[in-house]
């Protein structure tokens, strides 16, 4: 991960171009640089988008790429591989230039994130991100890890996120918003194969 020097502000980081193709997470006022995702977490978030279209979650409502504005030491914006809005969420943001849920804005109700192998990954999103996005009150925080073969779903309790679940093999997940899915963790983590 390359981190720029400079600090941005959420709106300098909104209008931001380097002039390339690179995608970045604002973190504490720093540019960092996300990695390339790998075929199977991007199978994976394909599988699962699938999966809530099946489930009757509206198109409208799965975002891909969209960013959500947290609360780090100072303000951050995160891109999770999936974010399943409320309908008050993709209000907020239907129509804008960017996708991005701003500190002010309606929350979604569930983000997902699939765990890329290494430490700083596991990190990110095992510690930071479950920080950041408990602190901004997101009802559910999904960390799908193929490394560990796990899909672990947490629910917001008292600003605090607790096991709801951690689903191995042929287990169905559960989620307490979306209810229980109509497939398998081993699923989920091989992307439909």
């Amino acid at each position: 991960m390359v981190r720029a020097t400079k600090e941005l502000s959420l709106e300098e980081f909104l209008v931001y171009d380097d002039g390339t193709d690179k995608r970045y997470e604002l973190v504490d006022g720093t540019l960092v640089e996300m990695p390339t995702e790998s075929t199977l977490n991007t199978q994976i978030a394909v599988f699962l988008l699938t999966v809530f279209l099946q489930m009757g979650i509206s198109a409208k409502r799965i975002g891909i790429k969209h960013q959500i504005a947290v609360r780090s030491r100072k303000v951050s914006a995160r891109e999770p591989d999936l974010v399943v809005h409320s309908e008050e969420s993709i209000s907020a943001i239907s129509g804008a230039p960017q996708a991005i849920i701003k500190l002010e804005m309606p929350l979604p109700l569930a983000v997902v994130e699939i765990v890329s192998p290494g430490d700083a990954n596991h990190q990110r999103d095992y510690e930071d991100k479950r920080w950041e996005y408990a602190k901004r009150g997101i009802p559910e925080y999904w960390l799908i890890d193929p490394e560990n073969q796990a899909v672990t779903v947490l629910a917001l309790v008292e600003q605090q996120y607790r096991e709801h679940g951690v689903f191995q093999g042929s287990d169905r997940v559960d989620s307490p918003l979306l209810g229980l899915l109509p497939v398998t963790a081993e699923q989920i983590l091989q992307g439909g194969e």
